[in-house]
């Protein structure tokens, strides 16, 4: 339970800015806390043990502004083992710190000034982060207001040791620390906090980074900072950003390339948004490997850096990278592993690449197809690219895919990880039984949801994922797929409700949440976003222990991972159906863990390291955001509203039964006679276009 002692005699209270209200500030723009039972934070950390005790001394001169609400917004964390007191700056101060640490009951602690406030939810954040890394220092984002927000930061070092002695300052308000969570044993490690009058944190930052205290940041707001009287300087000019991509931001990759764009531009940078297919045909790609218009536009635009991805859907090269390069750094994120293979995305498998993609690749039909007689080509033009003065810098959006990168790639080359972004005021969780009726679904059966943007696709596992839902198949349980299955009824599940393709993701976010048990059978991805997104919104995962989902989903806390055994899915989907309790509370933890780490202010933090260590962007102290980046977080009242168009919508019948009666002769790949045929068509449409003009 969370104590507060009552704020000394005579403490003003300015209550034009400040209330005793859940959050603390009168009249701003959050939501309230969900009094959902599915939303509750589970009375233990993952593993069992209870939440750390954290210790929260708030110093306050006599008469301070502000102190009531300091305490409103601690008492209303609701964390289960927390102790505020009201301190004095100087002697009082520093025989509080002296009692703390020398309690060893106490495990975490936190100093925050009068006015000073915490955002709904931090301290479990802190502190379940903390937990999962280990870190001594857990630090989040500081929002700064006076009447609306000014502004929000995050301490610019890289999670790790804590290297610069001096503490992370910034233009919108001094360092003070609130916005970081102390391991009490490294702080009486290190010297503890000694420091005479009110900078206690900042004071003994150079011991943290003598000591060797390692750090972790989240990305989400922790600390309101009351700046009366700030005025701040402008955000620093940012980088001036070309994202580039084939067809733009539909599907999935398209998706995860427009959030992390929409990241940067939160963080302050310009991004300008260019496609391929401006000036080639997406029937051409296994035939065009220049873009005049494209470099030109780069060139002329003087562009800071490209941020390209996914471009197979038009050029089956990637020559353009290196021409690119040669007017801007270009950084190109692994979407897939097509710009270190021969032709294919995802070369799972694959015996033939070890020695390199030549025409015995297995699967030359299948996107992004290529002749079998030029595979050997391409893929020596990909590793020149890679190793030639120009080349790019590889971004890896999870630990394997980084480290497969580095696999597939040439010796050198550049690569680095970063984490993508997620909408996750959007995906969030709501009423369940409220959604269900919204969406006509089952009341009262137990849903298990798998989705993408093609349900039945192959490279998805899709049988694997039938047969392992058949064997869990059983009255009171449906099924849910959310993606284009052109032919529902063939699939052979019972109970199964066909969302067909979801374009808008505040409509998929309630799917999300009105199901209990979110189910992969992929083990083949670079990340895995439908995890993420399932777990914002409170639904845990079950998946294969393979590629990318190993970071997609926090094992034990955002769902479970299984071993990729014949069983082992199926296994594990019926224990969580037999458990409402665990998947409540592997729902619960994975929505906070979740939004720390893949936040669009996680993603740009994350981005920042790689560019500054790659010295494309200055060092700076602290990392700003724009106020709207507000918005994008579930306790903002006002939040964005999402984005629609992401994938195509559903093909009307008689497309869908040409595709069926296509893959039923063909496959699903398509035939180099075909391809040709549709690039043949593709010029003299083109060409008559240009006559009738």
């Amino acid at each position: 339970m969370t104590n507060v002692s009552a704020p000394p005699a005579g403490t003003a209270l300015d209550r034009t800015v400040f209330g005793e209200g859940a959050h603390g500030v009168a009249g701003w723009p959050f939501d309230a806390p969900s009094t959902h039972p599915d939303h509750r934070r589970p009375e233990t950390l993952p593993d069992g043990r209870p939440w750390p005790r954290v210790r929260i001394l708030l110093v306050a001169p006599e008469g301070a502004t502000g102190l009531s609400a300091s305490l409103a917004s601690v008492a209303a964390q609701d964390y289960p083992d927390c102790r505020c007191e009201a301190v004095t700056p100087g002697r009082t101060a520093r025989e509080a710190v002296t009692t703390a640490l020398a309690d060893e009951q106490i495990e975490r602690l936190m100093v925050l000034r009068a006015g000073e406030l915490l955002a709904p939810g931090a301290l479990a954040a802190l502190c379940l982060e903390a937990e999962i890394r280990g870190a001594d220092l857990v630090a989040g984002l500081r929002l700064v207001f006076d009447r609306g927000v000014i502004g929000l930061d995050a301490i610019a070092q890289p999670p790790g040791p804590v290297t610069d002695p001096t503490p992370p300052g910034g233009t919108l308000a001094p360092f003070t620390g609130g916005e970081i969570l102390f391991s009490r044993a490294c702080l009486a490690r290190c010297g503890g906090l000694d420091a005479a009058g009110e900078d206690l944190a900042a004071a003994a930052w150079p011991r943290l980074a003598a000591s060797g205290a390692s750090l972790a940041r989240i990305g989400r707001p922790v600390l309101l900072r009351h700046a009366p009287d700030a005025d701040p300087a402008p955000m620093a000019e940012g980088l001036c950003v070309a994202s580039l991509t084939d067809r733009g931001y539909g599907g999935g990759a398209g998706i995860a390339h427009r959030r992390l764009a929409d990241a940067l531009e939160l963080a302050g940078h310009t991004v300008t948004d260019l496609r391929l297919d401006a000036e080639a045909a997406p029937a051409a790609a296994e035939w065009t490997d220049t873009f005049p218009a494209t470099e030109a536009a780069i060139r002329a635009g003087r562009y800071d850096l490209v941020l390209a991805g996914n471009l197979h859907g038009v050029t089956r090269r990637t020559a353009v990278l290196a021409q690119l390069g040669r007017h801007a750094p270009v950084a190109a994120v692994l979407h897939d592993l097509f710009p270190v293979t021969g032709r294919c995305a995802f070369p799972a498998g694959c015996t033939i690449i070890a020695t390199g993609c030549d025409a015995r690749c297995p699967s030359p039909t299948q996107y992004p197809p290529l002749a079998p007689d030029r595979i050997a080509a391409a893929h020596a033009a990909k590793r020149a690219v890679l190793a030639g003065a120009d080349s790019p810098l590889l971004l890896g959006n999870s630990t394997w895919t980084a480290a497969r990168a580095r696999q597939l790639a040439p010796p050198g080359t550049a690569i680095a990880q970063i984490d993508l972004a997620f909408p996750a005021g959007l995906f969030r969780p709501g009423d369940r039984a409220a959604l269900r009726r919204e969406l006509g679904l089952p009341e009262h059966d137990v849903l298990v949801m798998f989705a993408a943007v093609i349900a039945d696709a192959p490279g998805k596992g899709f049988a694997d994922l039938v047969a392992s839902l058949k064997r869990v198949a059983r009255p009171g349980l449906s099924f849910v797929a959310v993606g284009r299955l052109d032919d529902p009824a063939g699939v052979g599940l019972p109970n199964l409700i066909a969302a067909g393709p979801v374009a808008d993701e505040a409509t998929l976010a309630r799917w999300y949440g009105a199901c209990d048990l979110y189910v992969t059978a992929s083990r083949n991805e670079t990340l895995g976003q439908t995890p993420v997104e399932a777990g914002l919104c409170g639904t845990p995962t079950v998946a294969y222990d393979a590629s990318g989902l190993t970071t997609a989903i926090i094992d034990g806390v955002s769902g479970v991972l299984v071993p990729p055994a014949p069983g082992a899915l199926a296994e594990m989907i019926a224990a969580l159906i037999a458990d409402p309790a665990r998947r409540r509370h592997l729902g619960a933890w994975g929505r906070i863990a979740l939004e720390n780490r893949f936040s669009h202010a996680a993603a740009a933090m994350r981005m920042n390291d790689v560019l500054v260590a790659r010295g494309l962007a200055p060092a700076r102290p602290r990392i700003r955001f724009v106020p709207e980046t507000l918005a994008r977080f579930a306790f903002a009242r006002d939040r964005h509203p999402g984005r629609g168009g992401t994938v195509p919508a559903a093909s009307p019948l008689l497309v869908r039964l040409a595709r069926r009666a296509k893959q039923a002769l063909l496959g699903r790949g398509q035939p180099l006679w075909l391809r040709r045929g549709h690039y043949a068509v593709t010029r003299i449409a083109a060409g008559l276009k240009g006559k009738r003009r």
